[in-house]
């Protein structure tokens, strides 16, 4: 059961229901410095529920976002070759299908380090980025992305507003989930859009989470797991509407939705239709199809500690690939720490020569796999699985192999 007092971000019910607990945690972004290592680490609880009445799924509050998104935040979009494809690709597909020019103006919230907003620059489209982290602004700005260091929300909306700089085009990829007050950023949406503009965002499924049992990316900064269903109650509250709608591969499957003001544009589109069937189908509205997904949950933590355990004691040397906020939850939930893994490697250099929170497990360099030829290299960003099989195809010249802890954890053939 919930605790009293504890309400849906969206809808303000109160929430009864517990989807899955996975114990306590570190803040999964919160990497350790060689001189912090020594020192106290806070856990925080790590409980996510969902509302009976709209079906958000989300965490319980513990940490606030200033903690999250600071100056040192470690996650650079920049750093994922396969990421930045899919960024560009919008960039054409939104400036062709909208007919984007030079008097338009694309606002992306949460731009990191103008990951995206460099495309539509480079198609002659004014752009303006959000990112409240000063160290990805100023990547950003660097690459002469103009960007404002400041969370987004109705306040800065009703600036934005005022100076006459009203948006065609808000994108918001992989952020609704990390915003605690889901109202005042959704209320911003719709002080800043123009009448006939288009609001994009993107997030991980929920019913992919569930289905794939992708329970790594449940994390203090994920404070939103989301379903159609749950953002159209959000949106229709703000005078927002969907209407078309695109499944993506990225994360694992996700969903990009479009959105404008209610009435302003025909649909809903078949696929968007299609996709509510969808969720109608697979029980969404209906609290016992949330039920499972505990026990799932566990069961995968116990495979994968038996899969590590049988290989320690064959005396199998193992590393990790990639330092993801998703691979900090699995590794404390999972209890897997130095005793399992000698070390993990990250492209970013900002990871390199840091610790993971929670386990203390130190981060290098992907060139460390080949001084000492591990036999088995767990990848911790699985959604970019081909990508690091692809970078790391050289273990197999000493027969290394790579494992993969999810859906089902098992050694890549």
């Amino acid at each position: 059961m919930g605790d009293a007092g504890l309400t849906c971000r969206s809808c303000g019910a109160v929430l009864s229901t517990l989807f899955v607990d996975l114990g306590m945690s570190p803040i999964s972004n919160a990497m350790r410095s060689p001189e912090q290592a020594g020192q106290m680490e806070r856990f925080f609880p790590l409980r996510t529920f969902v509302c009976g009445v709209c079906k958000l799924v989300q965490i319980e509050d513990v940490a606030s976002r200033e903690e999250h998104f600071h100056e040192g935040y470690t996650y650079f979009s920049s750093f994922s070759a396969s990421w930045l494809a899919h960024a560009r690709a919008y960039a054409e597909m939104m400036a062709e299908r909208f007919a984007l020019g030079p008097d338009n103006l694309v606002v992306e919230v949460a731009s990191n380090d103008g990951y995206l907003l460099q495309y539509f620059k480079a198609l002659g489209v004014p752009v303006q980025g959000i990112d409240p982290a000063a160290n990805c602004a100023e990547a950003a700005r660097a690459r002469g992305v103009p960007t404002l260091t400041r969370f987004f929300g109705a306040e800065l909306a009703a600036e934005l507003r005022a100076e006459g700089r009203m948006a065609d085009v808000i994108a918001a990829n992989n952020v609704l989930a990390h915003v605690p007050d889901i109202n005042d950023f959704v209320s911003g949406f719709k002080g800043l859009l123009k009448p006939g503009g288009v609001i994009t965002v993107e997030f991980p499924h929920l019913l992919r989470l569930i289905e794939a049992n992708y329970f790594d990316t449940i994390y203090h900064e994920h404070y939103s797991y989301l379903s159609l269903l749950a953002v159209e109650r959000l949106f229709a509250r703000h005078g927002l509407e969907v209407f078309d709608l695109e499944a993506l591969t990225t994360h694992g499957g996700s969903l990009r939705l479009f959105a404008g003001h209610a009435g302003a544009h025909p649909g809903p589109s078949a696929a968007l239709a299609a996709f509510r069937a969808r969720e109608a189908e697979a029980g969404l509205d209906d609290l016992s199809a949330y039920a499972a997904f505990a026990d799932n949950v566990r069961a995968t933590k116990r495979a994968l500690l038996e899969l590590l355990i049988r290989l320690k004691n064959d005396g199998a040397s193992i590393v990790a690939y990639g330092a993801p906020a998703k691979g900090n939850t699995l590794l404390n939930y999972c209890g897997v720490r130095g005793d399992f893994i000698d070390y993990a490697v990250d492209a970013n250099p900002v990871k390199q020569g840091m610790f993971l929170p929670g386990t203390g497990v130190p981060v290098f360099a992907p060139a460390k796999i080949f001084e000492t030829r591990p036999d088995y290299v767990l990848i911790l960003p699985w959604n970019l699985k081909d990508e690091i099989t692809g970078q790391m195809a050289a273990i197999n010249d000493w027969g290394g192999r790579f494992i993969l802890p999810l859906p089902h954890p098992a050694v890549l053939e």
